[in-house]
């Protein structure tokens, strides 16, 4: 009796991460995440203007927007968005993208760690089979992109808003609150998640080459080699997934792009693509296969930086708390 009455005060007097692990978790990836997005958002802005531009779709739809659109490199796009619109539109979208990761980050490494740990289960020695990191991996993205959704909307759809004051065209939103409040009324609780099928598509294969190739790489290095769980086996890791990452999700990234900037009728659906499918057939057909590369060294060039300051942040948050390392 007396036990029963001590413990609430004893599980009261445990360390947070104890008492809530997934809640402690979810804070600590959220908090690594919105460091990260921060640093390489600018990488992400000119990726999405570089998606965006020569859309074929585009030309075909209304003669007002025929005009030739200038191709421009990853350094040239960003140079262009200083000198026409001004640094500080480096960021323009930020704060959305932030809420974002907030959610996307948090649900999605939570989920991997429930999967790896509990449903699927690793071994003694902390080994993961490959094919089992890489369902984890692509289920816990979906899941976590299709409750980030809704602000991965508001980021594509503010970071376009430069350009079209550049083109003469009204601004669309005055903020990320009047944002999500137009869409709403535009759109109904479905237009909040415009796109959201090319998103979870996207999310899932980026995450399989993040959550999967981290997870195994850092792994297999210290189940193989002689380094330890430091921050240079955590730099090696994120290296690998970046670049993973890069590859497999730049082309959902191009369609979930596309078809959430594309204009919509008054029932919210988009008047250039019926689907994720008919957006990637027009866009090799119009532009070639190589169209859904677009984009890809900014995109490159962001997951890498990303990553490693996302796992490097993460790995020493965790460290920090008394979490035990990913």
């Amino acid at each position: 009796m007396l036990h029963a009455e001590c413990y609430p005060q004893e599980e009261r007097s445990l360390p947070l991460p104890e008492r809530w692990p997934r809640a402690s978790k979810f804070a600590l990836s959220a908090c690594a995440a919105a460091v990260a997005e921060l640093v390489t958002f600018p990488l992400d802005l000119t990726k999405t203007r570089l998606q965006i531009q020569g859309e074929a779709a585009i030309r075909w739809y209304g003669a007002a927007d025929r005009r030739a659109v200038p191709y421009r490199g990853m350094l040239r796009t960003a140079a262009g968005i200083v000198q026409e619109e001004g640094l500080l539109k480096l960021w323009q979208g930020a704060t959305p993208a932030v809420y974002r990761h907030i959610v996307y980050s948090g649900v999605r490494m939570v989920t991997y760690e429930h999967i790896r740990d509990s449903v699927l289960g690793r071994a003694e020695d902390e080994s993961f089979p490959l094919w089992k990191s890489v369902v984890g991996g692509m289920a816990a993205g979906a899941i976590g992109q299709f409750f980030a959704s809704p602000t991965d909307l508001v980021k594509v759809q503010m970071q376009m808003e430069g350009k079209r004051r550049l083109e003469g065209k009204p601004l669309r939103f005055h903020g990320v609150h009047h944002a999500f409040v137009k869409i709403l009324s535009e759109g109904g609780i479905r237009g909040l998640w415009a796109g959201w099928v090319p998103n979870i598509q996207r999310a899932a294969l980026v995450n399989m080459g993040d959550l999967t190739t981290y997870d195994s790489v850092k792994h297999f290095l210290l189940l193989n080699t002689s380094l330890q769980d430091n921050s240079v086996t955590h730099s090696i890791a994120s290296a690998c997934s970046g670049l993973v990452a890069a590859i497999l999700g730049t082309p959902a990234d191009v369609v979930k792009t596309r078809i959430m900037n594309q204009p919509r009728d008054k029932q919210g659906r988009g008047l250039l693509y019926k689907s994720s499918a008919d957006c990637l057939i027009q866009a090799i057909q119009g532009e070639g296969f190589m169209s859904l590369y677009k984009g890809f060294l900014p995109t490159w060039m962001r997951m890498a930086p990303w990553s490693l300051v996302f796992w490097l942040t993460y790995e020493q948050i965790r460290r920090i708390c008394g979490v035990s390392s990913f």
